[in-house]
């Protein structure tokens, strides 16, 4: 009984394992159609994924060629006008006086320094009685001494400015952070800051309220402030207006420029101080030696005085003396 009952089992097996081989065999086809229909939809949907994927990249890249063409059109504009204030190195006396915050005008300069070159040169020849120690006294005291103090004002006004600026940089950033906009930052300077800076950014929201954007007004900086940082705050700020972006992060990190610039000069100027100390020493050398031969014997070097000979040697040195100080000072001075 057991081994029919095993005999029919096998039976029953081996027809179940044939009807499922038959009925594979007459369904292959039709299953690996659908399967290979499958695979299909599956590599069409992964194509209009990637088509999907490739047409954002491509949209990106094209927003960031945009973002870079205007970013390049933006500084080349700041350059071409860097480039034409460069032209002129030495400005117009009436920029020189108003970039070194003075408040008169072109012809009261030229009427203060009429005055004071007329009242040295009337005491001069009071004093001496020679008409031409007068109008070289008066010279000197008409044009050169004036515009020397315009000079010295505005160097001075320059290195103040170049002091003060990473400062209003950090407040400028600290307030972005907090939430306020750039005009209320830069009114906030202009109103809180330090001269000279709070003048210069008194300005920049004058020329706001006149109808100008923010980028053309910090342009004008550089004009009146005409140092490379003010160009490169100038640049912060329209390539931002232009492109976006974090504008405390890249105020942050011109401060952090500038302050490193600072310490690379503060560096050079103590390791370039031992050659300014001989070149000082040189250059009045020969003036010191002339004054000690004076007071000791004063019949040897009076020729050079009185004798045209002397006075030929005396302009020849002169000129010497010029070119060697100025071969010194150009060897020892340093651009940043």
């Amino acid at each position: 009984m057991f081994g029919l009952d095993t005999v029919v089992v096998a039976i029953i097996g081996l027809a179940a394992l044939s009807a499922g081989a038959l009925g594979y065999g007459v369904l292959y086809s039709r299953i690996e159609v659908e399967r290979k229909a499958e695979t299909r939809v599956k590599r069409v949907k992964a194509a209009e994924t990637d088509r999907s994927k490739a047409t954002a990249a491509r949209d990106r890249l094209n927003e960031a060629n945009k973002r870079r063409k205007s970013v390049q059109d933006s500084l080349k504009t700041l350059e071409e006008k860097n480039k034409e204030n460069d032209r002129r190195k030495s400005p117009a006396l009436k920029d020189r006086i108003a970039q070194a915050g003075l408040t008169i005008s072109i012809q009261q300069f030229y009427i203060f320094s009429a005055i004071l070159g007329f009242v040295t040169g009337f005491l001069a020849f009071i004093f001496q009685g020679n008409l031409y120690v007068a109008l070289g006294v008066m010279i000197i005291f008409a044009v050169g001494i004036p515009r020397w103090l315009v000079g010295f004002l505005r160097n001075r006004r320059m290195k103040a400015f170049l002091a003060e600026f990473p400062n209003s940089l950090d407040v400028m950033v600290r307030s972005i952070k907090s939430g306020l906009p750039l005009n209320d930052a830069i009114r906030m300077i202009s109103a809180e800051g330090q001269e000279p800076v709070r003048t210069e950014f008194k300005r920049i929201v004058e020329a706001q309220q006149m109808g100008m954007n923010i980028p053309e007004a910090c342009a004008r900086l550089y004009t009146r402030i005409p140092l490379s940082e003010a160009n490169f705050f100038a640049i912060v700020i329209a390539i931002q207006a232009q492109a976006g972006g974090n504008l405390s992060e890249a105020l942050g990190n011109l401060s952090r420029v500038l302050r490193d610039r600072k310490k690379m000069k503060g560096k050079i100027n103590a390791m370039s101080m031992e050659a300014k100390a001989s070149a000082a020493i040189i250059g009045a050398l020969p003036f010191i030696v002339s004054l000690l031969v004076y007071l000791t014997s004063p019949e040897y070097i009076s020729l050079l005085f009185t004798d045209s000979r002397g006075h030929f040697i005396l302009g020849v040195s002169l000129v010497w003396m010029s070119l060697g100080i100025l071969v010194m000072r150009n060897m020892i001075n340093f651009d940043i």
